[in-house]
């Protein structure tokens, strides 16, 4: 039986951002991800950022089993009405594009999504909601980390029922999260809930009402790919991606 396909987004980098290609574009993706996937038992299909029009993206997602949004930079505060932070980085329109084309493709065809930090906003923005621009010693948010000032490590609360819950086996807490965000959901997007927050209350997961989804969806705002090669909580939610697109088509 085919291994499942996994479409996994790639980040944009300028000319001469990669050494060896001083004057040519590229698409990266830390090898962190793929791994993920690989240990599910699943395959990759990489996806370079592009202006994708929705068009595209439904032809495009109806033929992959499960799709992974990951990390990077910030998502245009325009595209929910509002004007850039001062710490705002990162920002690129195809990336934009590409995401949220194929993350609301997704949702309409209900193929398996899990979407890590950046991609968690992503999905909130596509959906309709909002961002809190910048939380880095903020009042009221602890240590989410921050780029540029290193990574922060802590747990998160789970929603007893969630699907997040049900990749933990029913856990109610999940331990040494991998954090790295100056930015945190605000409204919520259409259709979503919250399925863990951390203890300062800030959102660390959301999914779909039951009712608004076709597939199994879960959007985590921190980093399990940076631990799951020796941490079966974060392991396991490549796992259960994978086990959900095997059982997809």
């Amino acid at each position: 039986m085919p291994k499942p396909l996994i479409a996994i987004s790639c980040r944009p980098r300028g000319a001469g951002d990669v050494a060896q290609w001083p004057d040519s574009t590229s698409a990266v993706i830390q090898t962190r991800y793929l791994e993920g996937v690989w240990r599910a038992g699943g395959m990759e299909s990489m996806v370079a950022p592009r202006m994708m029009t929705p068009e595209e993206a439904n032809d495009y997602v109806s033929r992959i089993d499960g799709l992974v949004l990951v990390g990077g930079g910030d998502v245009d505060p325009a595209l929910y009405g509002a004007e850039p932070h001062p710490r705002t980085y990162g920002v690129s329109a195809e990336s934009d594009a590409l995401e949220i084309a194929l993350v609301n493709a997704a949702v309409e065809q209900g193929v398996p999504t899990l979407a890590i930090c950046r991609g968690m906003q992503v999905l909130n923005v596509a959906r309709g909601g909002t961002l809190v621009q910048h939380i880095t010693r903020e009042p009221g948010y602890g240590k989410h980390g921050q780029p540029g000032e290193g990574a922060a490590m802590h747990s998160v609360e789970v929603e007893a029922g969630s699907l997040l819950a049900k990749t933990q086996g029913g856990a109610s807490t999940i331990e040494s999260c991998w954090s790295y965000h100056h930015q945190a959901l605000g409204t919520l997007g259409e259709g979503l809930i919250v399925s863990a927050r951390s203890t300062d209350g800030a959102v660390e997961a959301v999914e779909l009402l039951p009712s608004a989804a076709k597939g199994w969806l879960v959007g985590i705002q921190w980093h399990p790919e940076r631990t799951a090669h020796k941490d079966p909580a974060h392991q396991a939610l490549f796992d259960s991606l994978v086990e959900q697109a095997a059982a997809f088509r």
